[in-house]
């Protein structure tokens, strides 16, 4: 058998497989006997019909094509092996270059490599600042909140007030028949003096209600930022028309012990205030940490090389995808394609476009967390990842219901979700890690560590000068 292999810039290898005209031969037998199996022949018990029956009955060509089956998958892994190739994914048969040699062409997708650059050098210094105590005092008054009693009133909106409101965008300057582009019936927000992050439609939006009475409608334009979320909404000039069809003020519960008794945080409100605090910070740092390892990731990425076939990524991408479609659901849409439609958009172009983009940064992300921590030789022990795979154990048992009941199914059915919950655990463990050490090596203190070959180097002849002493 004779190997060619050509590299492709798209991470695939071409490889060409000829081989000796005896194995078609060869193949040519068992593809008559495979054929005398499947139909029934007159005479002949089912494989047992001669070659030459087989091929009066059937012809050359349908042999020859089933040989070509026959061949090629006993070739192809003779092939990989031969040319010690990793695949990242299965071949596929190019073309049939020649019968007279068997001569095939095979494209094969290559595992995923990663050339790490300097990332050691890289220093970025981890700087998060534990939010003020009017931070806390926030939280705790979204925390009444939640406990407060509701009226509804006919009076202008103000801060801290309920509302449901409709809202309709229009593009500026749209023509007569162009729907809306945001439209939302009965849409319900607190009134606010400030912009809130992540706030729906834009942030600033709930300010806009200040003053507006139950009944009345207030008209207003905003302009998306070029870079925003929503693809559809890109650097668009929007004229919104809110209405406020209900106004509800809220009676807060005093603030005393027996509210942090009924919120379950403590038993007096010193012990409320403290359990607040633990939340507020391990939110904030959990959100500067986000920033933080995506700043530091990218900047490592700059300098790294990371190559892999389309192959991969697009299994990637149908990943993302399915993440997408189980959001949506969860959040009460149908379906992608429901979604979609809501976006004025199409499954090949968001496919294409923000799947596709979010895919290749998830499975970059990936790669590169996986060489950092060959690289370092992050390991997991086994204590740490029983305490890992218990608390992911509980709290999905506890949260997700549809958990819960499959661990009440068949040995095999409780094997596949310990397997599953292990493995997730694990990854979880090693990213964390991972980036533990990333922060380490990035830290400026690490650049003040003296390495192992800076060692003064008068020091080795006076080491030396002691053991000639020594041995004297």
């Amino acid at each position: 058998m004779k190997i060619e292999t050509h590299p492709r810039d798209d991470h695939q290898m071409t490889v060409i497989v000829e081989a000796e005209p005896e194995k078609l031969d060869g193949a040519r037998r068992k593809a008559a006997r495979r054929i005398a199996q499947k139909v029934k022949i007159p005479g002949f018990r089912p494989g047992k019909a001669p070659y030459d029956v087989v091929h009066r009955l059937y012809g050359e060509a349908v042999i020859t094509e089933e040989a070509v089956e026959i061949l090629v998958d006993e070739l192809y892994p003779l092939a990989l092996k031969e040319a010690e190739i990793k695949p990242a994914a299965p071949g596929s048969l190019e073309k049939i270059e020649s019968l007279e040699p068997p001569t095939f062409v095979f494209t094969i997708p290559l595992e995923p490599t990663v050339s790490l650059g300097e990332y050691q050098s890289i220093r970025k210094p981890y700087e998060w600042v534990e939010p003020s105590e009017s931070e806390v005092e926030e939280e705790i008054e979204n925390l009444r909140r939640m406990y407060a009693n509701t009226e509804t009133v006919e009076r202008p909106a103000q801060v801290g007030d309920y509302a449901l409101v409709d809202v309709t965008g229009k593009k500026a300057k749209a023509a007569e028949d162009e729907s809306p582009l945001i439209e939302r019936s009965g849409f319900a927000l607190t009134v606010r003096e400030t912009e809130k992050e992540g706030e729906w439609p834009f942030e600033g939006f709930a300010a806009k209600l200040l003053g507006l009475e139950p009944g009345k409608e207030i008209e207003f334009s905003h302009k998306f930022a070029k870079d925003h979320e929503q693809e559809d909404w890109r650097g668009q000039k929007v004229e919104f028309t809110v209405r406020l069809k209900t106004l509800r003020a809220v009676n807060l519960p005093a603030l005393d012990d027996d509210f942090a008794k009924q919120s379950g945080l403590g038993s007096d409100v010193a012990t409320l205030r403290v359990r607040m605090r633990e939340n507020v910070n391990h939110r904030s740092q959990e959100k500067y940490d986000d920033t933080y390892y995506e700043a530091l990731l990218d900047e490592i990425k700059n300098s790294t090389q990371i190559k892999y076939p389309p192959q991969v990524l697009e299994h990637e991408a149908e990943h993302v995808a399915e993440d997408i479609e189980r959001r949506l659901k969860s959040q009460g849409v149908e379906s992608l394609d429901t979604y979609l439609k809501m976006i004025n958009s199409t499954r090949e172009a968001y496919l294409q476009g923000e799947v596709r983009e979010v895919a290749a940064k998830r499975l970059e992300r990936g790669l590169l967390m996986d060489e950092i921590a060959r690289a370092e030789n992050i390991q997991v022990d086994e204590k740490s990842l029983e305490e890992e795979f218990s608390n992911a154990w509980a709290t999905l048992s506890y949260m997700d219901e549809e958990f819960a009941r499959r661990t009440q199914g068949g040995t095999k059915a409780v094997r596949e979700l310990v397997d599953a919950v292990a493995m997730q655990a694990a990854n979880r463990l090693m990213t964390r890690k991972t980036l533990e050490r990333l922060k380490e090596i990035a830290s400026p203190a690490a650049a003040a560590e003296p390495e192992a070959s800076e060692e003064p180097v008068e020091e080795k002849p006076k080491a030396a000068k002691k053991t000639r002493k020594k041995s004297e």
